[in-house]
């Protein structure tokens, strides 16, 4: 898979309402989990007690919900290579939901487009209306607008 090349706002701005891309699958492993909870504080059973969770409503753990949310910077860099930046920064998430757990071993996928994109005085503010998939699943694990602030040089 070939990353999209980006080299200024223009470039970025000509994909308005484009598919940008999808990453490559990632396996989200109990042991994904567990760390998450450890740095999270959040050891929620249905996330970390493998034998309880297979009484529960879903038969085995499944992933925290900001584990999923936390694997968009990793899988949005799958997609897209921004050049000649001063920096990047995160400013916002709009419309977001989760739409259906994923299951400890399951894996997930990036699919992102570019919803809207503006010229603030020089930053490029990017709106990526994204979605979260699951494998072999229809309905996707998270969705949402990521807002992005590109400082071109």
């Amino acid at each position: 898979m070939s990353k999209l090349i980006i080299n200024s706002y223009e470039e970025f701005a000509a994909r308005l309402g484009q598919e940008l891309g999808t990453s490559d699958w990632l396996e989200v492993p109990q042991e994904r989990i567990n760390q998450f909870a450890d740095a999270t504080l959040d050891h929620q059973w249905i996330h970390v007690d493998t034998e309880r969770a297979k009484t529960g409503p879903f038969g085995q753990t499944i992933v925290h919900g900001y584990l999923t949310l936390s694997l968009l910077p990793y899988l949005w860099e799958q997609i897209i290579q921004v050049n000649n930046l001063r920096m990047m920064v995160n400013y916002g998430m709009d419309k977001m939901k989760f739409g259906q757990a994923v299951l400890s071993g399951q894996s997930v996928r990036l699919v992102a487009s570019l919803q809207n994109i503006a010229n603030l005085r020089g930053v490029c503010k990017a709106e990526i209306k994204f979605a979260i998939e699951i494998k072999d699943q229809k309905k996707p694990a998270l969705t949402g607008v990521a807002t992005f602030l590109y400082h071109f040089e």
